[in-house]
């Protein structure tokens, strides 16, 4: 009688001649070896490598190197051999942070200029935004052609759009002089405005015109996720339009308003295309914006060092405020959760 024995082998537990377990094979690869749980966690950050250095690349070097550069007297006689430039350690900081010497007084003017620049510019983009996105909430006949309009400004290339305004604000044959001044004979005078006390109010122009659109498309969006519900009960309860933007609306846009005003705020501060656009490498006293005072004290008069420094001291600015800004906000969010 034959005897039938199962392929693990005989009953005492050893295993068969024919299926002995044996060294892994040589051929396997390292992601066969690897358990599943640990290729699932260092998957994120392999998609996210590429994008880690390029930003190294891109932002960290470079900033390493102007911080590297803060600390010497780089200036035109070392330009061509950096390693040769004397390290003066914190004598350019002193130097822009000393505000009764000529260096720090501009420095200071600047930043006073940037920031008066930036509130009024960020508080216009944002007040025009909102209100346009309101307002394109309505059903009407051509809502969408003048969505597209709106946001034509957004869509144009920063030089070509300040380029064409520096045309307009030309003195003799620009188009708001000749509509102010030629039609409507509001001035007495053709004013001057891209030079001057004027020169403000058109980089303010210019910087709201191609800025807003921006804060009207994040609005606009935000009032998607806003539940038509909600206006609906506030209208049967007798509340007119003020106050459903006042106690619906701006509520529930409180964290896009959050992110929008930091980005602009960020955006607005560091704009360095539109005033060398509009008034080249020397902008006036009243439109000097810290961005173009540091391009002039770097590549006009040839004094990298001191344009290191300032360019530090305005990263430290920044980082200051965008950490003091995210702390007040999310302790004002958590507060209204509770």
């Amino acid at each position: 009688m034959t005897t039938l024995t199962s392929p693990r082998g005989p009953r005492d537990g050893t295993e068969g001649e024919g299926t002995k377990a044996g060294p892994p094979t040589p051929g396997r690869t390292l992601r066969d070896r690897l358990p599943a749980r640990l290729r699932r966690l260092s998957l994120p950050y392999l998609l996210l490598l590429p994008a880690l250095l390029l930003e190294l690349l891109v932002h960290l070097v470079p900033m390493a190197v102007g911080i590297f550069m803060s600390f010497k007297e780089l200036t035109q006689f070392f330009v061509r051999d950096w390693g040769a430039a004397p390290w003066t350690g914190l004598d350019n900081y002193a130097t822009a942070v000393d505000f009764d010497a000529p260096v720090g007084e501009a420095l200071l003017h600047s930043f006073a200029v940037t920031v008066v620049f930036t509130v009024l510019s960020v508080g216009l983009c944002w007040l025009i935004g909102t209100a346009a996105a309101v307002f394109m909430q309505e059903n009407f006949r051509g809502r969408g052609l003048l969505r597209a309009v709106f946001l034509t400004p957004y869509a144009l290339p920063v030089y070509a759009a300040v380029i064409t305004w520096s045309f307009m604000f030309q003195r003799d044959t620009g188009l708001i002089n000749h509509v102010l001044h030629d039609q409507l004979g509001l001035t007495d005078t053709r004013p001057f405005w891209l030079i001057g006390d004027n020169s403000f109010v058109a980089l303010l122009t210019v910087s709201v015109w191609k800025g807003w659109p921006f804060a009207f498309l994040i609005v606009m969006a935000g009032l998607q996720n806003i539940p038509k519900e909600l206006y609906e009960a506030a209208a049967i309860d007798g509340a007119g339009i003020w106050q459903q933007l006042r106690r619906i609306t701006l509520p529930s846009l409180r964290p896009v308003n959050q992110v929008l005003v930091l980005v602009l705020f960020l955006w607005t501060f560091n704009d360095f295309n539109t005033p060398y656009v509009l008034f080249g490498k020397a902008a006036p006293e009243a439109a000097d914006l810290i961005s173009i005072h540091i391009y002039q004290s770097s590549f006009v008069t040839w004094n990298f060092g001191a344009g290191s420094a300032m360019s530090v001291l305005l990263l430290l600015f920044l980082l200051l405020v965008t950490a003091g800004y995210l702390l007040v906000t999310s302790r004002g969010r958590r507060s209204a959760d509770v």
